[in-house]
């Protein structure tokens, strides 16, 4: 290693050290620990002093520091994000002192500027990897009852061959038994497992039950956090699950949280981690007025609507807060064993359920404590067997995953794959590749999933578009497709015969037009 070389890594690091207190407010004595142990690290013997103006975080710092690493055998190139978060963990104030700084910002700045603190620490980090989510392709669609939003998530890089390889021969340890618990924090990671020394967390009390806050590294939203149980428990919606929510609103009022369905198809990606979703009141399914009004004797002081939006969504709201509670409850229990053949809603097959709620919560000024209620149903049969109140086998070309919270909310999060997939029939579109359709039609083409789209925009628009229209009718498709998918998870369709039933089935809890 030259003289030269390690001059430079040392300014690198004292870049970063410098960078670590002006940004994510370092504490002097912690910077020195720091310091050294990167010097340790690194084996280097002396600390450099920080440039006079700091360069760039991202290609001017954090990025050389890890080429050096990869050249000088600290670690590989797969193991470049592993070997940056270690890094970065080591800069980062430690949790403790980040959860004395949140409760001490809280007290005097309000909860706003708390969460607003963690965020900050959750970017300068590195944990949210803005240089990967500003990648993302989004876009809003205008829709029939109400905007949609579409993202085509490209923040999560492919792994290659190699890398799959590798993490498959590693022993599975079964620590942290999943991606959320609490255990991920400051774990080390591999390719398996994604490293979490930059995760910082605030405990939280829920239900007078041990919880804690952090952000989502995807940032699917606007401020996307997660409240997740410390402990390992399955995705469960009952009468609890209502107070948590309530109890998060009251401590972040200006937050909506909400839950998952704790079946398959029709519940979020982990069933096994109890946990919730949040973050700014962004998603458009929260900004839509009431279809019909609604009433009930039994909790005169709940004001309970049909929201009118994509999927069949029941919307409490009341100060009082207990009666609110206790109304969703009745909601679920009677859901949970409701039948009606006349729509296709069967809650068993035998012992197995069916229905449960995706649930959501949110405080207004003026309204008080607002719940919404999602009625779903995973049921499958010969003719559905991805689910009766699923994404029909047509529109898997554009999202076959389960359709949880966030896409129920009307934000979808579509595959990075769709992004080459989009230029490719954008090609075809524009005259730039000939279409062949029986080429098309195997499997092993890249576009077969696509055939029918391919076949409906070529049918209606020709291939002699200029790349703005073919783009733009591309678009449209797609927009298209993600309304006809939330309109599936409705179990009440949004015709007459549909509406009829879902007032029939509120009629069953005493709520009446």
């Amino acid at each position: 290693m030259s003289k030269e070389t390690k001059l430079e890594i040392n300014k690198h690091i004292a870049n970063l050290i410098e960078y670590a207190v002006l940004e994510m407010d370092l504490d002097k004595y912690d910077a020195i620990f720091a310091h050294n142990t990167l010097l340790d690290l690194f084996k280097l013997d002396t600390p450099s002093t920080p440039s006079k103006k700091l360069p760039e975080f991202q290609t001017g710092i954090i990025d050389p520091i890890v080429d050096y690493a990869i050249k000088n055998n600290l670690c590989d190139e797969n193991e470049r994000i592993i070997f940056e978060t270690k890094v970065m963990g080591i800069v980062t104030p430690p949790t403790s002192v980040v959860i004395n700084n949140f409760d001490s910002i809280a007290a005097t700045n309000g909860i706003q500027s708390a969460t607003d603190y963690l965020l900050n620490i959750s970017v300068k980090s590195n944990y949210i990897r803005t240089v990967d989510i500003d990648k993302n392709i989004k876009w809003e669609a205008k829709g029939k009852y109400g905007d949609l939003v579409v993202t085509i998530n490209l923040s999560k890089p492919e792994k290659d061959n190699k890398q799959v390889a590798l993490a498959r021969s590693l022993p599975q340890t079964g620590y942290p038994k999943c991606v959320i618990c609490l255990e991920n924090l400051g774990f080390p990671g591999n390719l398996a497992k994604n490293a979490r020394q930059t995760l910082r967390v605030i405990p939280l009390l829920l239900n007078d039950e041990e919880w804690f806050l952090q952000f989502s590294p995807y940032v699917y939203f606007d401020n996307h956090c997660l409240a997740i149980s410390e402990k390992h428990t399955p995705m469960e919606i009952n009468e609890k699950t209502f107070i948590r929510l309530c109890d998060f609103v009251e401590m972040f009022p200006h937050y909506f949280i909400g839950s998952n369905s704790d079946l398959p198809i029709v519940g979020g990606s982990i069933l096994s981690h109890e946990h919730y979703q949040g973050g700014s009141k962004v998603l458009p399914m929260l900004n839509r007025p009431a279809r019909k009004v609604f009433s009930s004797h039994r909790y005169e002081n709940v004001k309970i609507s049909v929201l009118d939006w994509y999927n069949s969504v029941i919307k409490l709201s009341s100060m009082n807060r207990t009666q609110l509670q206790n109304a969703a409850n009745a909601i679920l229990i009677n859901w949970r064993n409701y039948t009606d053949k006349s729509v296709d809603i069967h809650a068993k097959t035998g012992d197995t359920p069916h229905n449960t709620i995706t649930t959501i919560a949110s405080w207004d000024d003026e309204l008080g404590y607002e719940l919404y209620l999602i009625l779903r149903n995973n049921r499958t049969d010969e003719k559905h067997p991805y689910g009766i109140f699923h994404p029909t086998e047509d529109m898997h070309n554009i999202k076959k995953e389960g359709i949880g919270l966030i896409e129920a909310m009307g934000v979808f999060i579509l595959p990075g794959r769709l992004d080459k997939e989009m230029k490719m029939i954008k090609d075809i579109l524009t005259g730039k590749e000939k279409i062949n359709f029986a080429a098309i039609a195997k499997d092993e083409h890249p576009l077969s999933k696509h055939l029918g789209m391919i076949a409906q925009l070529t049918n209606d628009y020709g291939t002699d578009l200029d790349e703005e229209s073919a783009e733009k009718h591309i678009e449209t498709y797609i927009n298209t497709t993600c309304e006809k998918i939330l309109n599936c998870t409705a179990v009440f369709k949004n015709d007459e015969k549909g509406q009829k039933a879902f007032a029939k089935f509120l009629a069953t809890v005493g709520i009446t037009e």
